[in-house]
């Protein structure tokens, strides 16, 4: 069957670069789902492989998001928008994220592209969570000149969320993206007092939501969690080996969206 649906598969890479103090760099294959979470209920109906709020090979389920109680998604995301004085009136948004596997997801960082009706990416909220059970949003504009057919978004913002034990909290993320197309790219560079210190990057080649598709991917990224999870505390502990100093946890307010840049 043909898909009809904007929701697509995209295989690809991570990589992360540490510049400073200590150098150290580490990449894995992934795939994730760029979903218009307006058609979640139609995929589960149409396909075999995939199930919206219910267990499945691949599923995709609303708690784990926004708001993170399972409610509907897009009338959190609007709310959103609107507390950061956003005026614009919502078209599609769609959602960069892992879907769960078997039930099991971790997502390091999801990505939510905000249209207005006429298709217009307007702005972009980074969802980002540490392995402690925490998460933080950005929501950020797109600004471009008016007419400009560029599909990378430039936007700078500063670090508020405490990621990582072996990351300052006193740095700035500068986040380049493209618009989501046949290709995804997605680049992050921490800087603290403007100087490089991580540089980490996804990309990936759409491939259509089909249950072959799934079906076929899965079976290419079968342990992708696992993965995942395991690489970041082998890779954290390398680093430690290395020479990074380890920084506590400020307990600073988690579970909550910021406007770095107010309307």
């Amino acid at each position: 069957m043909q898909n009809v649906f904007d929701t697509r598969l995209y295989v690809g890479a991570v990589s992360h670069r540490r510049l400073r103090p200590v150098s150290h760099r580490f990449a894995y294959k992934i795939f994730s789902i760029l979903i218009n979470i307006d058609e979640a209920p139609d995929l589960d109906r149409s396909l075999r492989w995939f199930t919206h709020n219910r267990l499945g090979l691949i599923s995709f389920m609303d708690k784990d998001h926004g708001p993170k109680d399972g409610s509907p998604l897009r009338p959190w995301v609007i709310g959103k928008l609107r507390a950061g004085g956003y005026e614009f009136e919502p078209g599609s948004i769609k959602l960069l994220c892992f879907p769960r596997l078997f039930g099991f997801v971790f997502n390091p960082l999801s990505i939510w592209y905000c249209y207005d009706t006429a298709e217009k990416l307007r702005a972009v909220l980074y969802e980002v969570r540490n392995t402690f059970g925490e998460w933080r949003g950005y929501l950020l504009p797109v600004n471009r000149p008016e007419g400009s057919s560029a599909r990378i978004v430039r936007q700078t913002c500063r670090k508020t969320f405490y990621v990582s034990p072996l990351m300052e909290m006193n740095c700035d993320y500068h986040f380049s993206l493209s618009e989501p197309g046949e290709t995804l790219t997605v680049g992050i560079r921490e800087t603290r007092e403007g100087e490089r210190i991580l540089l980490a990057a996804q990309t990936g080649k759409s491939v259509p939501f089909t249950d072959k598709n799934i079906f076929r991917t899965f079976l290419s990224h079968p342990l992708m969690y696992f993965k995942i999870v395991a690489g970041i505390h082998w890779e954290a502990f390398r680093t430690l080996v290395k020479g990074a100093k380890f920084y506590a946890n400020p307990q600073t307010k988690t579970g909550d969206v910021t406007y770095p840049d107010q309307r």
